[in-house]
């Protein structure tokens, strides 16, 4: 009954909280998903007459995923050259693109700054507040700097003599994007980072080095597992906020369907302004399906531990004794058997 009434009470004190979340988050998504089975306002091809649309099924999604459009006489067939779906799987193709070489530069880079932030040495709190300066900056602002650096007559092309049109060029475009998302985020995955890392006693490296550990012995038997979950968390952040870039492609290159830039965000943005709300849930929902295909896999197969509870459960099996193993016996000293002996006799 106890804990009955103690279950009862935590549920009265987060159902404030619960509320609040299902109308902030569950409720966009709902309409979300509600508005993507819905047609577009537009023109009936058969009657001529302006429609408020109505119940599509699953039109709005093949419209994305096989660039299925209707003609003007009714009939459905393959989207023409220039139609906003046709650029549906370049822009993904490109944003999976971004998402792995930025976050795999970012992990490359943070653990480096990580590990110098976390050694002891004058001025290392300046340091690590220098550090953070790139994440504080608004993106909008980040995209502007690395704009004006990579312009034709920019600091990139003036300093190093080079004639590279940064903005047209498409890989030269993309390297762009990748260098100023590298340079604004790599502090994000330092702090986790290095969160991490000041978790692992100090007294585990002193015994390595006793042992005749070198520093490379260190950091892959000690170092990388021991904060493989901060690791991994910092990953995981990174990845569903990759996947949802926008501001900084538009911002610097263009904020065309077609450029070689294009991230899937800029289609739905592009489809609201074409008063095409439905078919631009449509999107959102797939996007949200991506992500979370993306978070479950890194949740359940690699590791990336959000919620603490992996760390709880070995705690507490590693501080209970296995109830099936048997206790050793005790054996008692010889001298004090033979003792015993000589009193009884």
């Amino acid at each position: 009954m106890a804990n009955l009434k103690q279950a009862r009470s935590a549920a009265w004190l987060i159902a404030p909280a619960m509320v609040v979340l299902a109308v902030v988050i569950g409720y966009p998504i709902v309409r979300a998903v509600w508005l993507s089975f819905q047609a577009d306002k537009g023109l009936d091809p058969t009657t001529g007459l302006f429609t408020d649309g109505g119940f599509a099924g699953l039109d709005n999604y093949l419209y994305w995923l096989t660039q299925r459009c209707m003609g003007a006489d009714g009939t459905v067939r393959v989207c023409p050259p220039g139609t906003l779906a046709t650029d549906f799987w370049p822009a993904l193709r490109i944003t999976l693109f971004f998402t792995v070489i930025t976050v795999g530069l970012e992990t490359i880079l943070g653990i480096c700054m990580a590990l110098i932030m976390n050694k002891e040495f004058r001025g290392r709190a300046l340091v690590r507040a220098a550090v953070l300066i790139p994440w504080a900056i608004p993106t909008a602002v980040t995209a502007k700097l690395w704009q004006f650096i990579f312009a034709p007559q920019g600091i990139i092309n003036s300093l190093f003599g080079l004639n590279i049109s940064w903005t047209t060029d498409p890989w030269a475009a993309r390297a762009a994007v990748i260098l100023a998302d590298v340079w604004k985020t790599t502090p994000f995955m330092a702090l986790l980072i290095l969160a991490g890392l000041q978790m692992i006693p100090k007294e585990t490296y002193e015994a390595a080095r006793v042992d005749g550990a070198t520093a490379w012995q260190q950091f892959t038997k000690i170092t990388l597992p021991l904060v493989r979950p901060a690791l991994m968390v910092a990953v995981l952040f990174r990845t569903l906020d990759a996947l949802r870039m926008y501001d900084l492609p538009v911002i610097m290159i263009s904020s065309s369907s077609n450029s070689p830039t294009a991230v899937i965000s800029q289609l739905v943005v592009e489809d609201m302004r074409q008063n095409n709300f439905n078919s631009a849930s449509a999107l959102s929902t797939l996007i949200f399906l991506l992500i979370f295909f993306v978070a479950f896999i890194m949740i359940r197969f690699l590791g990336a531990d959000v919620s603490g509870q992996r760390g709880m459960k070995k705690k507490k099996l590693g501080g209970v004794r296995n109830p099936a193993k048997k206790p050793a016996p005790v054996r008692e000293n010889r001298s004090l058997v033979s003792a015993k002996e000589d009193r009884a006799s």
